[in-house]
């Protein structure tokens, strides 16, 4: 797959992990609407307007649902999680830095660029140091 429709445009995914690549965690967003969107797409989800623009994401969120993936060992446990980002959308992710079982719907986390050798970067998230109140 080349990233370009067959009018020779770059489709809004490869647009996404071409922001990756460079070091930016970006969302669409509607210009009429302000309604953020992920995964990205053509058009606005629900209301079908073409008005998608990208704008930086603030990389913060909360968990919104979590499993641990139990695998055969030697490999370790790994959680898979869905993170509603501060913007309102959701995107499917996991959380590093702490053990799969510690991570729990609510916890506030902060996006991380992964850019692996020989694959395409992508976002994982941290647990969040939030300001004591």
């Amino acid at each position: 797959m080349t990233g370009e429709d067959s009018f020779g445009s770059v489709l809004p995914e490869q647009q996404f992990f071409d922001h990756l690549s460079a070091g930016r965690f970006m969302l669409q967003r509607s210009r009429s609407t302000g309604q953020s969107v992920f995964y990205p797409r053509a058009v606005a989800p629900r209301t079908g307007e073409s008005d998608l623009e990208w704008v930086p994401a603030t990389g913060r969120g909360s968990v919104y649902a979590t499993t641990v993936m139990r695998v055969k060992p030697p490999a370790a446990p790994y959680n898979v999680c869905l993170v509603e980002l501060d913007e309102g959308c959701r995107m499917m992710s996991r959380v590093e830095g702490v053990p799969p079982e510690q991570v729990h719907v609510g916890m506030r986390v902060v996006a991380s660029i992964v850019h692996p050798d020989g694959e395409r970067p992508y976002v994982v998230f941290r647990p969040a140091v939030e300001a004591a109140s």
